[in-house]
């Protein structure tokens, strides 16, 4: 480990999945980085081992990134096995060189989930969340201006609840560490940050089903409280919330069954 704020610079071995396209066979390839920063952030790494590949003509490591900020959860990568890389409660993007060893072999990989297939190197397709975000995850209320909103008593530890689940950035970290590649953890945070407030009450049963249903059908695996989907979370999101979106899924589906049915208004038996 090299000090924060130290000069010395460190040299350090990629050991990076290339992969040309979704139904092209992949490989790991090796890429030196030598006399490097140690405060260097992962993705300037990236940066400059494809400088390098530039000018040498070989085709740059294709990853996906934008507000490097930690918020987006763009930069969503494998890092010697753990999505994100070594340390909880950061991005791939908040993670530094200094979190290596001098000499190190770094392997860096895209996260591996059938719903998110490989678009090419270490980007890949994750609009899975997007099709569960777009059955169920939104309210048809009119929250109305800041005022009118906060009229509206909402007890603290709803609240507080809420704006934990909200956290949520929906980068599939915790796809990548569960062993089913189950969205739980996405879904229960969706799910219960709207289902927390009083403007998420009217579609509450209606969206619990149908962002669970999406989620099977799109081939998300189910869970089995391995707890490693919260452990990887960069927003540290509690696998507590799983605990309430099954509670909220129960109730949906036993209310679903006695949900009234339109009167039959054709001409019966005289």
């Amino acid at each position: 480990m090299v000090a924060a704020g130290s000069s010395k610079t460190i040299s350090v071995t990629l050991r990076v999945w290339r992969q040309a396209g979704p139904n092209q066979a992949g490989r790991f390839v090796d890429y030196p980085a030598q006399d490097v920063s140690p405060n260097m952030s992962f993705l300037e790494l990236l940066d400059v081992v494809n400088d390098r590949l530039t000018v040498t003509g070989d085709e740059p490591i294709s990853f996906a990134h934008d507000c490097r900020e930690g918020i987006c959860g763009t930069c969503s990568l494998v890092i010697d096995g753990k999505p994100h890389g070594p340390h909880q409660g950061v991005a791939s993007c908040q993670t530094y060189l200094r979190s290596f060893a001098d000499g190190a072999v770094i392997t860096v990989e895209p996260f591996r989930a059938h719903p998110f297939p490989v678009v090419r190197d270490l980007v890949t397709d994750r609009s899975a969340f997007d099709k569960i975000q777009q059955s169920g995850g939104y309210i048809t209320a009119r929250a109305g201006s800041a005022p009118d909103a906060n009229s509206v008593p909402v007890p603290k530890v709803d609240a507080d609840l809420a704006m934990d689940a909200a956290q949520c950035i929906g980068c599939g970290a915790c796809v990548a560490a569960c062993k089913n590649a189950s969205a739980m953890l996405f879904v229960a945070a969706k799910v219960s940050h709207l289902g927390l407030m009083p403007q998420g009450q009217p579609e509450r049963d209606r969206r619990v089903l149908a962002m669970v249903n999406t989620a099977d059908d799109l081939g998300f695996g189910s869970c089995t409280n391995q707890y490693e989907c919260s452990a990887a979370c960069p927003k540290l999101i509690s696998h507590d919330f799983i605990a309430r979106l099954n509670r909220d899924f129960i109730a949906a589906t036993f209310r679903s069954g006695f949900a009234a049915t339109p009167a039959n208004t054709g001409g019966g038996a005289g």
